[in-house]
């Protein structure tokens, strides 16, 4: 059963177009990713979805209510986490969690309880009573997922919410969505780091306001038209710019001290080798971020002609 349904969801700020006639559907337990540029319209799509944003046109509905209409409805069960929390500094994490708690009216023990399983499942216990400004940015993103989490939301919407955080902090910060996920709640977060997007069930790929792509990482790799290949050579600078003058190749992207060169449809790898005879030749699957950037890519020369 889905529980966000968005059709033809659109923005516009005077001239400009933030989101631009959004379909999309997300099913109940899923983690859903949206991945795109910065100005792309993820958190203004975000926004939309939560009711914190008035909708130009076409419609939203979160667990079967309208977002226009039903505007109470859908906040009672949906949680929803800033890029810019609303921790309070000179509180500690349990006065945060006691003051977002009154926020939701929930009082006594199932306050107690909640707080206390909260506190266990982020690892939080220790530093209960340390003030929140003295936190390290992991330890804040996990006590704005508490506060979010006070009033049981069966959808949570979260706005980039690992960025600027350490590896190791985003890496357990994911344990925990998970976890959630396994409870049954769904997940629809908005990124910038592609090796997220992997952790998402699926993911959508946004650009200038619309969505370009939606589907299960696996088969976004295979939606390439073009062949990849993954070349190693001495200069790999000066062997991209070789690639990009040859008419079989359709794009060339940079993979560390790699490349990836993406073959029009029928052309043979051997075109490769012919032009960079002591290069490394293999036939790889795309990563995320070479998808993104060849579909980015497309649609620009699309919009272009």
């Amino acid at each position: 059963m889905n529980v966000i349904e968005v059709e033809n969801l659109t923005r516009t700020f005077g001239t400009l177009t933030a989101v631009n006639r959004l379909n999309l559907a997300v099913a109940g337990g899923e983690v859903f990713g949206l991945v795109g540029p910065d100005g792309a319209g993820k958190t203004t799509t975000l926004r939309m979805l939560c009711g914190l944003m008035n909708i130009t046109s076409g419609t939203a509905r979160i667990a079967g209510f309208d977002v226009a209409g039903d505007a109470r409805q859908v906040k009672d069960r949906i949680g929803y986490m800033a890029q810019k929390f609303g921790l309070y500094g000179d509180l500690s994490v349990e006065e945060n969690l006691f003051f977002y708690a009154d926020l939701f009216a929930i009082t006594g023990s199932e306050r107690d309880e909640l707080m206390g399983q909260l506190l266990r499942m982020t690892r939080m216990e220790p530093f209960r009573a340390r003030p929140a400004a003295k936190l390290s940015g992991g330890m804040k993103q996990k006590l704005a997922l508490m506060c979010t989490l006070l009033h049981r939301p069966r959808i949570l919407f979260l706005d980039e919410p690992t960025n600027g955080v350490d590896p190791v902090s985003r890496r357990d910060f994911w344990v925990i969505v998970y976890d959630l996920v396994k409870e049954g709640l769904t997940v629809f977060v908005t990124t910038a780091y592609l090796d997220e997007a992997e952790r998402c069930h699926r993911v959508g790929l946004m650009n200038k306001g619309r969505l370009i792509l939606a589907d299960t990482p696996s088969a976004l790799k295979k939606s390439l038209p073009e062949a990849c290949y993954e070349v190693t050579a001495e200069d790999a600078r000066a062997a991209r710019q070789t690639l990009r003058e040859l008419d079989a190749v359709a794009e060339v992207v940079l993979a560390g001290s790699r490349l990836h060169v993406f073959l029009k449809p029928g052309a043979a790898g051997d075109s490769i080798r012919h032009v960079l005879p002591g290069a490394e030749v293999r036939t790889v699957l795309p990563s995320l971020e070479d998808v993104f950037i060849a579909t980015v890519r497309r649609e620009g020369r699309r919009d272009a002609a």
